[in-house]
């Protein structure tokens, strides 16, 4: 961390919430670390959830046969005489993660334990919900955040909201930040970005440098059956191009935006996409309490320099930069909790930055 950052950080040390990250023993490789952060079995403990489906967008023109866009988001609503005063967290997964992604369930477990309500949003088509949404997910649909936010606020009355989004998600509930900034939502408390994608076009170069290739494989195979189950679902719109051979000649991620995303998301190329989506655009307008946890030696995720700055020079940001971490595990010694360092530092930075007559401590 720089010396600007430590400053910044300094209220957040002597609040309790901080501590400096030490990679788990032989953890110290970004690589070794993401996976371990994967595949490390885990243990959690949620009551059954409520499922709430959000309407995002409506009939694609000329497909409304198809019906709307919904989203499914598994709620966990703490009991009815206080559930309005509680912090409502809401979490959002990374690409072609799920609500049911080992970081989405850890945090959940740590947020209801603390006397949180917890909402744990699928993006569309994620999860199993492919037959809710006729159209594609992306890093720019922080619409579909606002749509949850309002519906939760909506039915519930509640007084208090936070955003976790991991990676791809941490880039839609920044954007979503951003984007209203000083207009937010007065009930948006806090937001939080763990390995965010800020910055898409230099990670989506990184994600096929030779190192990465494993990653890049896993995720084009998984976006390309994806594309299958839509031809499958909703032929008229998807089965022409899926006929035509043409996710066979897809070698990149880059390749699958330019000729998938920006296709059926409305963009005019890859370029175009990556840089009309980037929460680093607004990054100086976020204007609520945030946190953000990024790792210089994260596998795929890069930031700008100039992205940065702006993120040091905002009042607003808790900007937490580590030299290990990896993608999204941040494992570290277990020493009195499982290690899960992102996860802990998360809930204290809420914790802190939220009334206490809303967490329930």
């Amino acid at each position: 961390m720089t010396a600007k950052t430590y400053t910044k950080l300094a209220a957040a040390i002597s609040n309790g919430w901080h501590s400096d990250f030490t990679p788990r023993r032989f953890l110290n490789n970004g690589h070794v670390m993401t996976l371990a952060g994967n595949f490390l079995p885990r243990h959690w403990s949620l009551p059954e959830p409520e499922e709430l489906l959000v309407e995002v967008e409506e009939p694609v023109k000329g497909y409304e046969a198809y019906g709307p866009t919904s989203i499914l988001c598994h709620c966990h609503w703490q009991p009815l005489d206080v559930r309005r005063e509680r912090l409502t967290v809401v979490l959002v997964h990374g690409l072609e993660g799920s609500s049911d992604s080992q970081y989405v369930l850890g945090n959940s477990t740590r947020a209801w334990a603390a006397g949180c309500n917890v909402v744990r949003m699928n993006m569309r088509s994620c999860g199993g919900t492919d037959r809710f949404s006729p159209t594609i997910y992306h890093s720019g649909r922080s619409n579909d955040v606002a749509r949850v936010v309002e519906e939760i606020l909506s039915r519930q009355g509640l007084q208090a909201v936070a955003m976790i989004g991991y990676s791809m998600g941490g880039n839609l509930v920044l954007k979503y930040a951003g984007e209203y900034g000083v207009d937010a939502p007065s009930a948006l408390k806090a937001v939080v970005g763990i390995s965010p994608l800020m910055d898409l076009a230099v990670s989506s170069a990184a994600l096929h440098e030779r190192q990465n290739r494993f990653y890049e494989k896993h995720f084009l195979r998984s976006m390309i059956d994806r594309v299958r189950r839509k031809a499958e679902l909703f032929p008229e719109m998807y089965l022409p191009y899926y006929a035509s051979g043409k996710l066979r000649r897809l070698h990149s991620m880059r390749d699958f935006d330019e000729q998938v995303v920006a296709r059926f998301g409305g963009f005019a190329n890859a370029d175009d996409y990556y840089y009309s989506v980037a929460s680093s655009r607004c990054a100086s307008q976020f204007s609520v309490p945030t946190l953000i946890v990024h790792s210089l030696d994260d596998p795929f995720i890069r930031m700008l320099p100039e992205t940065r700055q702006v993120l040091i020079e905002n009042p607003h940001v808790n900007f937490i930069e580590t030299h290990h971490g990896g993608h999204c595990a941040f494992l570290a010694p277990s020493a009195g909790y499982d290690g899960y360092w992102a996860e802990k530092i998360l809930l204290g930075f809420l914790l802190a930055t939220v009334p206490n007559q809303v967490h329930g401590s």
